[in-house]
């Protein structure tokens, strides 16, 4: 009896896991979510700041396990900045995204703040994207929502940089233009201090935009409802941090099941990891929605939607280089000068030729992924014979400690380099060809390794440095490839024969 007691009592349990959900969904920096769903599928998008390509996109079965399936803008081409020319981006490029569905098209529109509000539309989610349209141009503006209405009359919602007030606009049917200069339809800086990232919905007659308050993070998610798209709007606080660990839960995106069951994807800011995604669900009362537990954000629940193998749904984190594409896992800081590096040079490698830059801060082609783990090691394998001398080549976990282990080719001989906050503790001199060099990162500090015998026995250089959340983004994994010579030598590059991410 005892055992078959047990028997049933881990079956239970099994079953109970199997349906269940843990917060946060994505321990990633995915920030300023928006998520649609497409019949059964469910897609979410995310900032992408000054990282190419920009505004992931993730596929999911059950918003609970993501996938990574692509990105909505393949370059940054509004400003010469973007390409580190005369300047550069950090902090700016693409702010809070929203996506939205209309008469056949995927639409998205995102900002960036010094050069406007854009749009760029597809079939499917999965693309083929538009390059992105200008909706206002200039300087100032931040976190557009489109929406259109029964009567097929189009609106876009917006804040202003430095959040707040709420402006509304009437807006060309086909979503590309506004037609008129806009007006405040939300403005109560004490009540709804820092009012940004709009999300507009319609629901039994009342329109509904859902906007964070009160600070990335610190703040709260309110509610806005009126009868006339115009108002006059009141609102609720509907999720805040209440007694929960979970500190400034808000920005995020409403979507609903095919049953009609209510889910909130919001992010949460959580120091170098960036901004971290959870998942809470939505009843309503009285028209008003009542997000996670009575407002306050749940660690865990049922899952939205029960698939059978929606648990193998998981962003990619390494990367062999034996695709013709990269995976788009990978996203560079800034625009990449295309004609540096290669898939196709020698394949199953990525070829990396270094391009002029006095430090990592303005070398562009710097290739990052997001971190997906509270700990994590990253590894890679390069080849570096082919050096010349000012030529950096190594791994960062990129902030703005500007942390690094590099190779350097110096007149003499290469040798490895530990920086960090812009000092410099040399190395020992490498004469192997072939070198692996690693991090780890143990969700506060990261500390560099280096093995020149394939990996058999890795040594520490340098000392741990802490980790911070940086121009709106958190700390990524990274590869590097530059030089200092403002004369480079033809012909010379690193060969990355992998790149092999794990979990702790």
């Amino acid at each position: 009896m005892k055992i078959l007691k047990s028997l049933i009592l881990f079956c239970c349990c099994t079953s109970l896991s199997a349906q269940t959900y843990k917060n946060p969904v994505l321990l990633a920096d995915y920030s300023d979510p928006d998520v649609i769903r497409d019949g059964n599928d469910y897609y979410l998008i995310a900032s992408s700041f000054h990282f190419v390509p920009g505004i992931p996109i993730l596929h999911s079965k059950d918003l609970v396990h993501w996938e990574l399936s692509g990105h909505v803008v393949q370059r940054l081409n509004f400003s010469p900045a973007y390409d580190m020319v005369g300047g550069n981006r950090y902090a700016g490029g693409i702010w809070a995204p929203s996506v939205r569905f209309h008469q056949g098209l995927f639409y998205v529109y995102f900002p960036t703040p010094a050069e406007g509000i854009f749009v760029s539309t597809a079939p499917k989610m999965t693309g083929p994207w538009t390059e992105p349209v200008a909706v206002i141009a200039g300087p100032g503006f931040e976190d557009p929502c489109p929406f259109w209405d029964d009567d097929g009359k189009a609106w876009l919602v917006h804040s202003r940089l430095g959040a707040g007030p709420l402006i509304l606009h009437r807006m060309a049917e086909d979503g590309k233009s506004v037609l008129d200069a806009g007006r405040v339809i939300v403005q109560d800086p004490k009540a709804l201090p820092t009012l940004e990232g709009p999300k507009f919905y319609k629901r039994n007659g009342w329109y509904y935009i859902f906007a964070p308050m009160g600070g990335v993070g610190e703040g709260s998610q309110a509610v806005l409802r009126a009868r006339n798209i115009e108002g006059p709007y009141e609102h609720r606080i509907v999720l805040s941090q209440g007694d929960t660990k979970i500190n400034g839960p808000h920005q995020g995106g409403y979507v609903e099941t095919p049953d009609g069951r209510g889910w909130f994807l919001h992010f949460q800011q959580r120091g170098a990891q960036g901004r971290i995604v959870h998942l809470e669900p939505v009843v309503w009362k009285d028209d008003w929605p009542i997000i996670g537990n009575v407002g306050e954000p749940v660690s865990e629940g049922p899952l939205p939607v029960a698939i059978s193998g929606a648990a193998k749904m998981k962003p990619q984190t390494s990367d062999d280089f034996n695709a013709p594409t990269l995976s788009p896992m990978w996203e560079w800081n800034h625009n990449p000068e295309d004609t540096l590096w290669s898939l196709k040079e020698h394949k199953g490698y990525l070829r990396m030729h270094p391009g002029y830059a006095f430090d990592l801060m303005h070398a562009r082609n710097t290739l990052t992924e997001v971190m997906q783990d509270e700990a994590l090691d990253f590894t890679v394998r390069m080849d570096a014979r082919h050096m010349k001398d000012g030529d950096h080549a190594g791994i960062s976990l990129f902030d703005r400690s500007l942390s690094s282990l590099a190779v350097v080719q110096k007149a003499e001989g290469k040798q490895l380099i530990f920086t960090s906050m812009g000092h410099e503790t040399p190395g020992p001199p490498i004469s192997t060809g072939t070198i692996e060099l690693s991090l780890r990162f143990n969700g506060d500090t990261v500390s560099y390794f280096y093995s020149v015998n394939e990996g058999k026995t890795f040594l520490p250089l340098g000392t741990p440095v802490r980790m911070a959340f940086s121009w709106w983004k958190g700390a990524r994994p990274a590869i590097f490839s530059y030089t200092t010579d403002s004369q480079p030598h033809p012909n010379h590059f690193v060969d990355i024969d992998w790149a092999h991410y794990t979990a702790q």
